[in-house]
């Protein structure tokens, strides 16, 4: 038999029990009773709740929608159940207790053992309905067991006092070792890299003409290769809408009516105080559900700043924040792998501290990913700035991102390529997720990186019609900091995925393969040659012929000089056809200007390579809120 332990209020059992109350009681009634709801109330919510179309429960409904207060739905829940109520904030749970059980389990099934009375093991449930789940998971015990009533955030809470630092090892060690950064063989491949570039290098000082040579081959065949995939990308019609339509209306009227997901976003935060406000009002704008919503604001253990800002924000019941415990890896994978374990969601979607996401951004996610076959474990929106002419910095750099995000992105799409996928605004399927380890806690581009794994598993990913506004870095040692990060990040990944380059020719196979080239080593070769171009372009201005000097071939010499400016107009034509819409023309004037832009990118190459050896994990922080609050401009 169960039984029922009544708690004062300093969490003590009186040395009592009842037998178990009336399970049939509805929980609406109860909550009348306590006045919690008046019958109008009640009668409008249930209304409103059996048109939701979702799976969540009537209580989380209330609660979510601000109805009725927490405490007030878990009274209602220990009298519908006969349970007593655990506030574990007064009593903590013991950690003796808890001790042989697997935590990822126990925040499944959202219960702790609470406390030990004599041969009685109190258990702490958020669900009562789990129980016998519960139980089973427990296993024998020489005790007796009894259940009671807690907040699911609380037991949360308790389980990172319990476990945070095994739950930190796993969030470290969740990407296998194999396919991440981490392992020992990429430490040594790295200096295998780095013992090839010296060799060059004096290679280069005892017969300059075949290192000038053999780099002028690389950088020629690297171009014509990044020159190939942007052209393949324009010649599809790439600018147009790339997310499939459905061929009838019935088939968006179905799809409108199905059950709608529960959908968990996580949000990283790190001195985000700036921002904050402007985060929680557009994370308020969301157009979903809010009891099928809930969003994670993920905060580092000695991150003071914006937990004091944290404290004068009023947050709405589905949105909770999650301390990450302190360790020597701090990185943004780090801390959403350690988040994963805290989600119910079977979407789990990342936005960033600055982001601005259409309104109804979620529910085109999840109408996609309801229409789609199982293979596509990835949806991402574009992304776009809404301070793109604070300065000239941003003008380029909202350039930029208009060419990937509405041209080379939606064109690899359509040409079913794999693609790197961007850290913000990305969702994915939780399953699809979990099987290929999620984020490697280790890599600075992580979201690059995820996008190469779930296509090595044979899986898709898609972009959508829906665009996040954030804000374009304005200031230079912030923008280079940055882009030395995501280079840094690129060239580790292809370092990754290249241990075993004949494993990656037959997961991606020829094209993917191909791409994969192209995308991570291409991109650093563009950025890393550009010295070397404008350098020879500055000794031709001087008068100064190479070729006669080094005796270089001439047809080398001619592929170089087509190579390189064709490369860059073919870009200039990608990002002219980018900013040609009414909200970006008055960018069109400046496109002249991206010959002065991209060389910023080559000290950003040089940085992140000397750190590819130094410093491959440190995580250089994007400062944001510096830029104006001036709405969409």
């Amino acid at each position: 038999m169960s039984f029922v332990y009544q708690f004062d209020g300093a969490g003590r059992v009186p040395p009592r029990a009842t037998p178990l109350g009336d399970q049939h009681l509805r929980l609406g009634e109860l909550l009348m009773q306590s006045g919690a709801l008046s019958m109008a109330g009640l009668r409008q919510a249930l209304a409103e709740y059996s048109e939701r179309r979702s799976d969540s429960r009537f209580g989380d409904f209330l609660v979510s929608e601000g109805r009725i207060s927490r405490r007030a739905l878990l009274r209602a829940i220990s009298r519908q159940h006969g349970l007593g109520l655990v506030d574990l904030t007064q009593m903590a749970a013991d950690w003796e207790a808890n001790a042989g059980l697997d935590p990822l389990v126990c925040l499944d099934l959202e219960f702790v053992i609470w406390h030990r009375l004599g041969s009685t093991l109190i258990i702490a449930v958020a669900d009562p309905s789990r129980i016998a789940e519960i139980r089973e998971a427990i296993g024998p015990v020489p005790e007796r067991l009894a259940f009671a009533v807690a907040d699911s955030r609380a037991i949360q809470r308790e389980f990172t006092r319990l476990h945070g630092p095994d739950l930190a090892g796993r969030a470290r060690t969740r990407c296998p070792e194999q396919a991440s950064c981490r392992a020992d063989s990429l430490t040594r491949f790295r200096h295998m890299v780095l013992a090839a570039l010296v060799l060059f290098g004096a290679a280069a000082l005892a017969w300059p003409q075949a290192a000038l040579t053999a780099l002028l081959v690389w950088i020629v065949v690297a171009n014509f290769a990044t020159t190939l995939l942007r052209g393949s990308a324009l010649a599809t019609g790439a600018w147009r809408d790339p997310t499939p339509r459905p061929s009838t209306p019935g088939v968006t009227a179905l799809a409108d009516h199905r059950q709608l997901p529960m959908i968990s976003l996580l949000v990283p935060l790190l001195r985000e105080d700036r921002v904050l406000n402007r985060l929680i009002e557009a994370l308020r704008a969301l157009d979903y559900p809010r009891d099928c919503l809930e969003v994670k604001l993920l905060l580092e253990a000695d991150d003071t700043v914006t937990r004091a800002s944290l404290t004068r924000v009023a947050l709405p019941p589905w949105i909770d924040v999650i301390t990450v415990p302190e360790d020597s890896l701090r990185t943004k994978p780090r801390a959403m792998n350690y988040a994963l374990d805290f989600c119910q969601g079977g979407i789990i979607g990342i936005y960033d501290a600055e982001d601005r996401p259409d309104p109804d951004q979620l529910r085109k996610v999840a109408r996609r990913l309801s229409e789609a076959p199982r293979d596509l474990a990835c949806v991402q929106a574009r992304l776009d700035f809404y301070n793109p002419r604070q300065n000239w910095l941003t003008r380029c750099f909202a350039m930029e991102y208009a060419v990937w995000f509405a041209v080379l992105l939606p064109g690899m799409t359509r040409l079913r390529l794999p693609i790197p996928l961007g850290g913000t605004s990305v969702f994915f399927r939780r399953d699809a997720l979990d099987q290929v380890g999620a984020w490697d806690a280790h890599n600075v581009t992580e979201d690059a990186d995820l996008g190469m794994r779930l296509a090595r598993h044979g899986y898709r990913c898609e972009m959508i019609d829906s665009t996040t506004h954030e804000e374009a870095n304005c200031r230079m040692r912030n923008w280079i900091m940055q882009r030395s990060r995501w280079l840094k990040g690129y060239a580790i990944t292809w370092m990754t995925h290249m241990q075993d380059p004949r494993q990656l020719f037959a997961d991606l196979g020829p094209r993917g393969f191909a791409t994969f080239q192209v995308l991570f080593l291409g991109a650093m070769t563009s950025y890393l040659a550009l010295p070397l171009f404008w350098t020879l372009v500055m000794l031709g201005l001087l008068g100064i012929r190479v070729t006669d000097t080094l005796d270089l071939s001439g047809p080398l010499w001619t592929l170089f000089w087509i190579s390189m400016p064709v490369g860059q107009l073919v870009m200039i034509t990608a990002i002219a056809i980018a900013v040609r819409t009414p909200a970006k023309r008055a960018l069109v004037p400046w496109i002249l200007t991206l010959p002065v832009y991209w060389p910023l990118g080559a000290l950003a190459a040089y940085r992140a390579l000397a750190e590819l050896f130094a410093k491959p994990f440190h995580w250089h922080k994007t400062e944001h809120g510096l830029a104006p609050d001036t709405g969409s401009d």
